[in-house]
């Protein structure tokens, strides 16, 4: 018996200022999948992303989460129908605290849960991430990259998202840093969470992906199961640094 897709992308585009970015793409994923869009800077990953999250509107095609048409529907309406972004960049509340920013990523829960199981919800997150726990008054504007990252992730996880998406989250990180990061994501989709992630270290998204697409100028050209595209030699070249004739000899 088939699983319909969590969400289904048909014949996407976006343009804005005279440019298309996105070229009429089409992609699914499936409940309890991490799939990862990989490509080079530009591509139209992180356009991709913020149509689906809400914060831009297709030019056409659709968007179909948990069955129903998403697209052009607003941020906050995607947030309460379980769309969880984790933006480039982290975009933290710099001027609030690190509880208050956990707290933010709970509002869309206001009315439909109550209090207990938001403060259930706080102490997941704080055992998943310990070292917010140690500096909850502190101003999130005042952490490292890394640890900005991890307040990013623990706000979304606050909303109880049945979709994660997570744009660039090695982005200026320390190795171990982005180590630790990955090993949350990784532990999140093994406990179910359905994840896509955008993500510029290909090598490393595709070893823990279920499933990638390639994405070029705003194109999909290659798609397959994440071990197919690590051994894939177009893939090899232009995104893993290897050159396929030399490790074919």
């Amino acid at each position: 018996m088939s699983t319909a897709p969590l969400l289904e992308v048909r014949n996407l585009k976006l343009s804005y200022g005279g440019i298309t970015a996105v070229k009429g793409i089409d992609f699914y994923i499936n409940p309890g999948e991490l799939v990862t869009l990989i490509g080079a800077n530009g591509a139209g990953k992180t356009t991709t992303l913020k149509v689906i999250a809400g914060l831009l509107k297709p030019s056409s095609g659709s968007i179909h989460f948990l069955g129903s048409a998403i697209g052009g529907q607003p941020a906050y309406e995607l947030a309460a129908l379980g769309v969880g972004l984790v933006p480039e960049g982290r975009g933290v509340f710099a001027r609030m605290t690190i509880l208050e920013n956990l707290q933010m990523g709970a509002y869309v829960r206001q009315g439909s849960h109550s209090v207990k199981s938001i403060d259930h919800d706080l102490e997941v997150v704080l055992e998943t991430f310990p070292r917010l726990r140690e500096r909850l008054s502190q101003l999130a504007g005042t952490l490292s990259g890394g640890e900005q990252q991890m307040v990013a992730i623990a706000r979304a996880m606050m909303a109880r998202p049945k979709l994660l998406l997570l744009d660039e989250p090695s982005m200026g990180l320390a190795p171990l840093m982005v180590e630790t990061i990955f090993g949350v994501i990784q532990n999140l989709n093994q406990h179910g969470m359905t994840i896509l992630l955008v993500e510029q270290n290909a090598r490393l998204a595709l070893s823990m992906a279920d499933r990638a697409y390639v994405l070029e100028s705003g194109v999909i050209t290659l798609s397959g199961t994440a071990n197919e595209l690590l051994n894939d030699d177009r893939v090899r070249e232009a995104y893993l640094g290897v050159d396929a004739k030399t490790s074919a000899t």
